[in-house]
């Protein structure tokens, strides 16, 4: 915890950005490696799990990015690490729990959980980056 609180703004961005992206990577291998499985070149081939595995990606990758830049827009506009850890650690653990939550057919509460702790981390980094805007 004391690393942590030693980080700069920019490090605190730079670090859950990062494991933000290392998510969204593995994310993305677990698509290639079933679609080299199943001898699949493009698309879902009509098999479920790569069908579901491409959706998981799909949804990581369209939050994501915009996580990612928020916390970037954080640390440019100088809010202290100790406001951007909240933010990144709520957002990994929303796509975290989200994936694994998705990686069922039926509706999941890790699904739920995951797009609520998701729309938390970006309502309130939103909230922060319009506010300071004008700080």
């Amino acid at each position: 915890m004391n690393t942590l609180n030693a980080m700069t703004p920019v490090q605190a961005a730079a670090l859950w950005s990062g494991l933000l992206l290392l998510l969204l990577m593995v994310l993305s291998m677990r698509v290639v490696l079933n679609r080299r499985r199943h001898k699949v070149l493009l698309g879902d081939g009509k098999e479920s799990q790569i069908t579901l595995r491409a959706r998981v990606f799909g949804n990581a990758s369209e939050y994501i990015p915009v996580g990612v830049g928020a916390l970037a827009l954080l640390a440019m506009l100088g809010m202290p690490a100790m406001a951007i850890h909240p933010v990144g650690g709520v957002l990994l653990a929303g796509r975290l729990i989200h994936a694994v939550g998705l990686s069922d057919r039926k509706p999941t509460l890790g699904r739920v959980l995951g797009m609520v702790l998701t729309y938390l981390a970006l309502i309130t980094a939103g909230a922060m980056l319009v506010v300071h805007a004008f700080v």
